[in-house]
């Protein structure tokens, strides 16, 4: 008769057969593995990595849309503001120039 290897903390072989949750702890390791993975892939798909570091940041969704939303990044508080369809008036000063170049990138000149 073949003598099968007891499990770590096991007293007899009966134990080992007899117990239906040893298995378990084997599936929520790789259960565990899979949602961090896929928490991952969530946040690089979103292009949201920014959130994480220590800069701070600006991000406009949705430009030019009546769902637009600004997402400011300063330390560890972030402020997100929602268009609202208004446009906006009032008195105000000239405080810089934007210019597009021919790449497409916008470069902002304050004065």
């Amino acid at each position: 008769m073949k003598q099968a290897k007891l499990k770590r903390g096991y007293r007899n072989i009966e134990d080992v057969e007899s117990d239906p949750l040893s298995g378990m702890a084997n599936l929520f390791d790789v259960a565990m593995v899979f949602a961090v993975a896929l928490m991952v892939a969530v946040v690089m798909r979103m292009q949201i990595a920014e959130v994480f570091t220590q800069e701070d940041f600006t991000m406009v969704k949705n430009p030019g849309q009546e769902n637009m939303q600004i997402i400011v990044k300063e330390g560890d508080e972030i402020h997100r503001y929602k268009a609202n369809g208004e446009a906006g008036s009032g008195k105000g000063r000239r405080v810089g120039v934007a210019y597009q170049l021919e790449d497409g990138k916008i470069v902002y000149v304050p004065e």
